[in-house]
């Protein structure tokens, strides 16, 4: 497991390198970085011309389904879908079934994403037990199994006091409360963004005060804590507006977005689609351009999928009793390098930050780095690369996506895990030396 990736440029914002560099790996981890490093017996792999070399991809929101909801996903099908979006790592969150509330379930999960040897998994333990929102799971416990951070993501945590005993104890550990922020008496039984769409739509309206009422509680609590508090899943101007008040107060207060809140509106909702039915809903024009400005400005720390799988089935139903949810893994990079770096919104440098160093901070997890001695999780792009999106070709278990039929510009070319190719574009024209990840589990 020792390679030489050879004449590629190599962007890493957390080194400060951004061009022409060789990579030396050995024994998984990175060896040395610089120019025209010889190979010293090592496999010379030749990085294809226009690609770029950045650190292992982390998508810090995602459900994989397992245990108890096989048929949409499991951990081997979603690590798979992983690596061929690109992402080295996944925090997979707990509403599975049973709850990941308990270190025996952190374990089994663990156990099945090493078994699947594909994209490293991060278990994300319960806030409360089942997530029911009454009884504060054991967040220690939760820990020491693996957990790098607790959520009922699915649902909001339950009240403010829960609220505040999770952001106490989850504290005593470093690891942040992810919460999905949503008063649930206002959302009600809201399916869409609460406006002149849904309306007209006749479709039942989910506000977007309702996110932000949540947003300024756990920014609060955070502040009377000290601990971290995190945002899943953001989508509305207000809650970006309480983001930067509380960083702008000292608060440790984070958030991320998720790719279909940065390029569609609620306006791609006619027609009844249930692949445009998420939660949070898809909202209004200025929402969407306030998410694309906390990411140039750097108030938005992380882009998340929120890769929720669904049946084909349970999607084939009218759009109020549907699920919520799209998949996300294999569409996040297209989506990004197309509507946010050729458009300018933001540069690579900063993409990379927002979808690997910054995930890899905010969990306290490896990565988000190419420096000597960095586990060797790296991500081969292709910011040239024409990309359509044929959801039924997905990797993923499930299909459920608004993205079927996009023709993109750039994509993932190429997925190495500690020192593993565990995935090769095919579309991409690889260099003698290179192996399907199908032929050999790694280039030793």
């Amino acid at each position: 497991m020792r390679f030489l990736l050879k004449g590629g440029t190599v962007v890493d914002p957390a080194s400060g390198i951004n061009g022409a560099r060789d990579i030396l790996v050995d024994g998984g981890r990175i060896a040395k970085v610089g120019h025209d490093l010889p190979a010293g017996g090592a496999r010379v792999l030749d990085v294809p011309r226009g690609t770029v070399i950045v650190p292992g991809l982390i998508d810090m929101h995602v459900h994989l389904r397992e245990p108890g909801h096989e048929h949409k996903e499991t951990i081997a099908t979603g690590t798979a879908s992983a690596v061929a979006g690109g992402f080295t790592a996944v925090a997979c969150m707990p509403n599975t079934d049973p709850v990941n509330d308990h270190a025996g379930i952190t374990g089994y999960i663990l156990a099945k994403a090493a078994d699947a040897g594909l994209a490293r998994v991060y278990p994300i333990g319960a806030v409360s037990i089942g997530s029911k929102g009454e009884q504060l799971a054991e967040i220690g416990d939760l820990h020491r199994a693996g957990c790098v951070a607790v959520s009922d993501d699915g649902r909001p945590v339950a009240s403010a006091l829960l609220m505040r005993r999770a952001l106490e104890y989850a504290g005593m550990f470093d690891i942040p409360v992810i919460d999905h922020c949503e008063d649930a008496s206002l959302k009600g039984d809201g399916v869409a963004h609460e406006g002149a769409r849904s309306s007209m739509l006749g479709l039942k309206g989910l506000p977007a005060v309702a996110e932000t009422l949540i947003v300024d509680r756990g920014i609060l609590l955070s502040e009377v804590t000290g601990s971290r508090f995190h945002v899943a899943h953001m989508s509305v101007s207000t809650a970006l507006r309480s983001v930067r008040d509380g960083k702008a107060r000292g608060v440790k207060v984070t958030c991320e977005v998720a790719p279909h809140h940065f390029t569609l509106t609620d306006e791609a909702l006619e027609g009844y689609d249930t692949n445009t039915k998420m939660n949070p809903p898809l909202r209004e024009t200025s929402d969407v351009e306030a998410m694309l400005s906390g990411l140039a400005d750097g108030s938005i720390d992380a882009i998340a999928t929120d890769h929720a799988p669904h049946h084909a089935d349970e999607k084939a139903l009218e759009f109020d009793r549907a699920p919520f949810g799209i998949v996300g893994l294999e569409t996040a990079v297209p989506l990004c390098l197309d509507r946010l770096v050729h458009r300018g919104v933001v540069p690579l440098t900063r993409l990379v930050e927002l979808l690997s160093v910054n995930p890899a901070r905010i969990l306290k997890v490896p990565g988000g780095s190419l420096a000597e001695g960095a586990v060797a999780d790296i991500t081969l792009l292709a910011p040239g690369l024409a990309v359509r999106i044929d959801a039924q070709s997905l990797v993923s278990k499930s299909k459920n996506t608004p993205y079927d039929g996009w023709e993109l510009r750039g994509g993932a070319a190429a997925t190495i895990v500690g020192g593993r190719i565990v995935f090769l574009n095919a579309g991409i024209d690889w260099p003698a030396g290179w192996r399907n990840p199908g032929e050999s589990s790694d280039v030793s």
